[in-house]
């Protein structure tokens, strides 16, 4: 049965860690040198398949002992806090340039650069154990991928402005304070049950 509630939690949570990631500079370097909507085609496509493995993982998870399960989902959401305060800026990737601009060729370049840059990423882990926790497949699919396409979509089309008014680095922050506030909650659980 689908949930709005924890379709909600999941989005602010992935949307919040996803903004500071390279995936909002890979998207906004693309759609200044390419159409949006062919690089919004690929982009989603590839965030799809992210968070469709992301939620078989985490499937896989909810097999195990409530308590353990709990007490593993903690740690892991103290670890995603701890990386988002003491990662260091790495700067904007290079991105190779589609010899033409058909669909096909840039909406292809957009899917592999998420596909590869993605892989193992903070959100996916983060959705795995959101997944894990919730037991909710459909809700915390559904919220993950909207999360990142949300974030996709403001850095193809308006990242630039976006990043005038907030400061990365705020962002940041709120996406470490959530998790750890997820963390401490499932580690309680994980204790008083």
């Amino acid at each position: 049965m689908f949930s709005i509630t924890v379709a909600a939690v999941v989005f602010g949570v992935v949307f919040l860690a996803e903004l500071p990631d390279k995936t909002a500079l890979a998207g906004l370097m693309l759609g200044t040198r390419y159409r949006a909507s062919y690089v919004f085609v690929g982009v989603a496509a590839a965030f799809a398949l992210h968070v469709g493995l992301a939620i078989a993982a985490g499937s896989v998870l909810t097999l195990l002992p409530h308590r353990l399960l709990q007490a593993i989902v903690g740690v892991l959401f103290l670890a995603g806090a701890a990386m988002l305060l003491f990662k260091k800026d790495d700067g904007e990737e290079e991105v190779r340039k589609p010899a033409d601009q058909s669909f096909w060729k840039v909406s292809g370049a957009g899917f592999m650069l998420i596909l590869v840059a993605e892989f193992g990423d903070l959100t996916q882990i983060m959705t795995a154990n959101l997944a894990a926790r919730y037991d909710d497949p459909l809700s915390v699919g559904v919220g993950a991928v909207l999360a990142l396409w949300a974030v996709a979509g403001l850095g193809i089309v308006g990242g630039r402005t976006l990043m005038r008014y907030v400061p990365l680095r705020l962002i940041t922050k709120i996406a470490a304070l959530v998790m750890l506030a997820l963390g401490g909650f499932s580690l309680y659980e994980a204790i008083a049950s």
